[in-house]
């Protein structure tokens, strides 16, 4: 089977940005399959196509992305999307639980890439967004595995966009900040992040900020808006940011401001100092 409306795949697609993401697609005439890492929930008569997929696995990718390929007959559109978010102080954060982070974040994009560029080459274009966050451009405090794996993502999709690009390929970065997504609830702690942990106090009032920020900003529209506008320019731009003004200045300042002085906005902004 060929389809004739471009096709794209959307990695965590039951929730917040992704499934926003799939539905803003749909809407706009694309024939999109999402994925969930459980088992998918029931399709809407007309919608976005679920199937299931654990970025974190293989061979789940590889049966994925050769169902769409198997059933479509062509993929023009990768957003890497699935994620998930770790907190704690990094010493009390065990190496279990960075690989975990990383896992998800960053090798998870990767595996997706590796798993539909051959498709794309032989199609001779394509189109690949990755979320990555503005957590990928300043270091935050109590969330560095979190920064870490964002801020692998953002030097892969630097590289990744040169390497293929020759072969008619676009890559881009959509960098979100803070918006209600979901992740508050399912954001989990390093384990020794508790009672005991020399950190404790500092570590909840920037947790508490970041909650702040997430519940503050719930309009989502303007990501899924910057992800469509990547899929389907002509000549996608690398980066596309999309946060609130406070977290606009926050990265702008990094630039301008000497390192010591920077950092001390930053921690006075988690209120940490």
């Amino acid at each position: 089977m060929s389809a004739t409306a471009p096709v794209a795949l959307v990695t965590g697609a039951t929730s917040g940005f992704g499934q926003a993401i799939a539905a803003g697609l749909h809407g706009r005439g694309w024939i999109v399959y999402g994925t969930s890492r459980g088992l998918p929930p029931e399709p809407a008569a007309a919608g976005p196509r679920m199937i299931p997929m654990d970025v974190t696995a293989d061979e789940a990718v590889a049966a994925g992305v050769a169902r769409v390929l198997r059933e479509t007959g062509r993929l023009d559109a990768l957003v890497n999307n699935a994620g998930c978010g770790w907190a704690g102080a990094l010493e009390d954060t065990s190496l279990d639980e960075a690989r975990a982070q990383l896992d998800t974040n960053f090798f998870g994009a990767h595996r997706l890439c590796r798993a539909v560029l051959p498709a794309m080459r032989a199609q001779g274009r394509g189109r690949i967004v990755n979320i990555g966050s503005l957590a990928g451009i300043v270091g935050v405090p109590f969330q560095g595995f979190y920064c870490a794996s964002k801020f692998a993502l953002e030097a892969y999709t630097e590289a990744l966009r040169m390497e293929v690009k020759p072969f008619g390929i676009h890559v881009s970065l959509v960098e979100p900040g803070d918006f209600a997504t979901g992740i508050t609830a399912k954001r989990r702690m390093a384990a020794a992040s508790g009672a005991g942990s020399a950190y404790l106090p500092r570590c909840s009032t920037a947790v508490a900020r970041m909650i702040a920020d997430e519940n503050g900003n719930t309009d989502i529209t303007p990501v899924v808006r910057k992800v469509i506008g990547a899929l389907e320019a002509r000549a996608p731009r690398l980066r596309y940011p999309v946060a609130l003004p406070s977290q606009r200045l926050l990265v702008a300042l990094r630039q301008l401001l000497p390192q010591p002085w920077f950092e001390s906005l930053v921690m006075s902004y988690y209120r940490i100092r």
